[in-house]
């Protein structure tokens, strides 16, 4: 199968639930993109709810508490916002590492591998209550003698020992209480599927990229899974070849990426689209391929985009930049991705003024 790149980021657009936005789940589009950053709350709002046709403000943060979506370090060492279903199998990956193991952890928490099963459980057992903020869970766990060495690990914060935990399944964020961070145990959710059998994991969260983000090519994949998360290139090639009889290599202009063989039919009838829509910075449309990726995110732009700047997407292409200044949208358009669409920009914006409730009158500027 030949396709352009223009065909292939209209059937994206299509998976990532951007067109046409659909009357959706917040735990579906959670789903559909793998992970959701969730670093600025109100990024991960945005990445939510742009790809709604029905929403209201707050509903990402009614997810962790209902149990509808989990918050837990996951890719490239930042906080994402998981299904509980799914969650499980990509921190199943991202612990894959064990970076516990490492001589470095050994030494400087005093725990080694054999520790680390009685220290999960006296977290879990922290934990058993409800939520604690990273001070009380260290008060509680930090009474036992044998872990009594970590308590200026935990008045620092206890940042990198929190992800290993909850890489392993331990426990996630919970929601903030006046305004410091809580941590929770993930199975206390009825819908936590819990942490999976590595083998099984991989080859899910490959699959789950490719219908979300494909056609990929091997060092697409790496990069979500390798560099975000801990498989390692190995592990990553190996799923990639057992799953080889469920893959269709695609060329897409000279060259040779992949798709799921249940995605081709509808990746081959897929048209062209100069679709608009306005997304967050750092939203997966473009943290999933990756920065460098230029197909998705021009040269020109992309020091603005790996900074955050907030996404004007044309056809799948990064065309602007923009932001919220009083009652104005001030749309930035780069040179070189043609007139700006006034029409098209007029209505996304009235779209972004219904999901941040102001008006908003666009100001387009082009250079």
């Amino acid at each position: 199968m030949s396709i352009t790149w223009a065909g292939a980021l209209s059937w994206r657009l299509q998976q990532q639930l951007l067109d046409p936005v659909r009357d959706v789940s917040i735990a579906e589009v959670v789903r559909r993109l793998g992970a959701v950053p969730a670093k600025e709350e109100r990024l991960a709002e945005l990445t939510v709810r742009l790809r709604r046709a029905h929403s209201r403000p707050g509903e990402v943060a009614e997810g962790l508490v209902e149990g509808s979506l989990v918050k837990a370090y996951a890719f490239r060492g930042g906080t994402h916002y998981l299904t509980p279903q799914d969650g499980g199998a990509y921190l199943t990956v991202r612990a894959a590492g064990r970076q516990w193991e490492r001589r470095s952890w050994q030494e400087y928490y005093r725990l080694g591998p054999k520790d680390w099963p009685a220290f999960r459980a006296a977290v879990r057992e922290a934990l058993a209550e409800g939520p604690l903020t990273v001070a009380e869970l260290g008060s509680a766990v930090t009474r036992r003698p044998a872990y009594r060495h970590l308590r200026p690990v935990f008045d620092e914060g206890a940042v990198t020992l929190s992800k290993a935990l909850t890489w392993q399944g331990d426990m996630g964020f919970g929601p903030p209480r006046e305004g410091r961070a809580t941590f929770q145990r993930l199975d206390a959710d009825p819908r936590w599927a819990g942490t999976w059998d590595l083998a099984e994991a991989g080859p899910h969260v490959v699959r789950a990229y490719l219908h979300a983000y494909g056609p990929a090519t091997p060092e697409h994949v790496h990069y979500w899974l390798g560099g975000g998360l801990s498989a390692g290139r190995r592990r990553v090639d190996g799923w990639l070849a057992d799953l080889r009889d469920r893959l269709e290599p695609v060329e897409v202009e000279g060259r040779t990426a992949y798709v799921l063989v249940e995605d081709a039919d509808s990746l081959r009838a897929a048209e062209p689209t100069d679709v608009l829509r306005l997304l967050p910075g750092h939203d997966p449309w473009v943290m999933g391929p990756g920065t460098k990726d230029e197909h998705v995110v021009p040269p020109d732009l992309r020091t603005a985009v790996t900074r955050g700047a907030d996404l004007v997407v044309r056809g799948g292409l990064v065309c602007g930049t923009w932001s919220v200044v009083r009652d104005e949208l001030r749309v930035g358009w780069a040179s070189g991705h043609g007139t700006p669409p006034r029409t098209a920009l007029d209505d996304e914006a009235a779209r972004l003024a219904g999901v941040l409730g102001r008006p908003l009158e666009p100001v387009v500027t082009t250079g």
